[in-house]
């Protein structure tokens, strides 16, 4: 199983819980090509085949052109990926627990590079920025009404 980079400079975990479905909520987190749709931070996001170990999928996020790489997938509890991107590395775990019509998200992340020893402390908070955002969204689309 992959785990974050325990030892990097950056690390922020964080969770959520959304009260929808686990497919709906899955569905939406590993639709990688609509997350533009859903997430106002994420300005282009492509995946290269299915949503497997090995596949990749290319994004920009806050100027950043990143490709990522799918390193886990258990069907609605876990995905692992991640990659390098601007001389930082970085590995990105989501899982999610299902109760009832109730999920618990949880995401952790760890970043490592000449850059982050440089910022260690502002890029943290750019981060934890990011991923409470991206929970925010995740949670809003999640619970809306189907459509």
């Amino acid at each position: 199983m992959r785990t974050i980079d325990e030892t990097a400079p950056v690390i922020v975990r964080l969770s959520t819980t959304i009260d929808a479905p686990i497919e709906r909520v899955w569905a939406l987190h590993t639709g990688i090509d609509a997350w533009p749709s859903w997430n106002d931070a994420i300005d282009t996001a492509t995946l290269t085949g299915p949503v497997e170990p090995g596949s990749s999928f290319r994004w920009t996020t806050h100027g950043l052109d990143i490709t990522s790489t799918v390193f886990e997938v258990v069907p609605g509890e876990r995905i692992v990926w991640g990659g390098p991107a601007g001389g930082i590395d970085g590995v990105h775990v989501w899982t999610f627990t299902a109760d009832g019509d109730r999920v618990t998200v949880r995401t952790e992340e760890s970043w490592a590079g000449a850059p982050v020893e440089a910022a260690a402390e502002q890029l943290r908070q750019a981060l934890h920025a990011s991923l409470q955002s991206w929970l925010a969204a995740l949670k809003t689309r999640a619970e809306q009404p189907a459509r």
